[in-house]
């Protein structure tokens, strides 16, 4: 792998110098270029320059739909087959007979694959901007898991209403008989599932990287043109920042497997350098994918399961609610709505719970639903801004090949 990157200086240097007209272009011109270029994509966003950025962000579209729709043109084998396999299947799902209750069986099961993994995906997609599902909808849905069993002394939720609802079974249970193990047991297909969709989405930024290098062409991605500059500029880094991503790109390099692995198994938001290092130094696809697979999907989602878990069993929380308590002056009103909200959720989990409900559970009900409408709309303007950047960069390439053919 350090092979492959040995003559990465000489390369991009010999690219900068591109003749124009019989002259060569001075590299310093061309950087200066680019930069007034990224500027001025920067510039679009919807806050800044609303109508272009729509406008662009509709154009981007039309070109994506384009290129996709020639794409499967010139795939039509693989276009027939897909279309005969989904007509197999909806003829299935819709004729009666005895295999309903298996096709229901695999319904229900594939439908909780796909949103784990789908809200995975979009968790690490993007480059940085990925909408962080595991804050939002894997974390609370282990947090009330937790909660659940130590209230219930059970992990034996009715099916349904169980994932859409946690209920207690009507069973006794005996006291103490929830460990962390059964916990860990009765989320692992959520955590899994999740963990694999993060480690999909860890692909563009490789797959991006690895066409680069292999094409000899600029990509059209403004963190590979930093990991670039970062790799021109690496004996003079300074900054924290640039040390710690010039850390892992090393230890990817020199390490291989489980370098990638180590990177892939801590909460680590610089492993998007990690999947455009192994693009650019042309490391194998099994090699990177299993890595980041084992290490999500397994070693990463353990050490955040167990301390989700830790963190809501039934002791923290009351040490917790008690320590809000404690804080002089406004700890008895900001403990109240706690109190209240836990005293609701075990109401419901024993089937007492009223038509209405308490002041406490409105309120902080209210502020997570808030922040989740917060952070979507967010990824969705994220994803128009990055969208419209992306055409206005393929008008400036544009530009640019004209100037050239001037």
């Amino acid at each position: 792998m350090a092979e492959n990157g040995k003559n990465c200086d000489q390369r991009r240097v010999a690219m900068n110098k591109e003749q124009h007209n019989g002259n060569f272009t001075d590299p310093s011109s061309m950087n200066e270029k680019k930069r007034r270029d990224r500027e001025e994509r920067q510039n679009i966003v919807l806050w800044r320059q609303p109508l272009i950025t729509l406008q662009y962000f509709s154009l981007e579209i039309l070109v994506i739909l384009k290129e996709w729709t020639s794409k499967l043109w010139h795939r039509q084998s693989i276009v027939v087959s897909f279309l005969l396999l989904l007509a197999v299947l909806i003829a299935t799902y819709y004729v009666e007979g005895a295999h309903q209750q298996y096709v229901q069986r695999i319904e229900k099961q594939f439908l909780l694959y796909a949103y784990w993994i789908g809200l995975g995906i979009l968790s690490s997609v993007g480059l940085g901007t990925g909408l962080h599902t595991f804050l939002l909808y894997l974390g609370p849905h282990i947090a009330s898991v937790t909660l659940a069993a130590y209230e219930c002394n059970s992990v034996n939720f009715p099916e349904p209403p169980y994932p859409d609802q946690i209920i207690c079974p009507d069973e006794e249970s005996i006291e103490g008989a929830i460990s962390l193990w059964s916990i860990i047991s009765k989320v692992r297909i959520e955590a899994c599932m999740w963990g694999i969709g993060t480690a999909i989405g860890e692909l563009p930024p490789y797959f991006m990287a690895r066409a680069a290098r292999l094409s000899g062409a600029e990509p059209d991605d403004e963190e590979y043109q930093e990991f670039e500059e970062m790799l021109e500029h690496a004996e003079t880094a300074q900054d924290f920042a640039s040390r710690a991503k010039l850390a892992v790109q090393n230890l990817v390099q020199k390490v291989g497997f489980f370098g990638i692995l180590a990177c892939a198994s801590i909460p680590n938001p610089l492993f998007d350098l990690a999947g455009i290092t192994c693009g650019h130094f042309l490391v194998p696809f099994w090699t990177f994918f299993g890595a980041t697979l084992i290490g999500k999907a397994i070693i990463k989602m353990h050490i955040q399961k167990i301390f989700v878990i830790i963190t809501f069993s039934k002791h923290i929380v009351e040490q917790m609610v008690a320590f809000i308590g404690a804080v002089p002056g406004i700890g008895p009103s900001l403990q109240k709505p706690f109190q209240e909200y836990l005293e609701a959720q075990r109401q419901k989990l024993h089937h007492k719970s009223e038509m209405g409900t308490t002041q406490g559970e409105n309120w902080l009900s209210w502020m997570f639903e808030k922040l989740v409408v917060v952070m979507v709309c967010y990824f969705i303007l994220s994803i128009i801004n990055s969208m419209a950047q992306s055409y206005a960069k393929r008008m400036q390439q544009r530009l640019n090949s004209e100037e050239k053919t001037k």
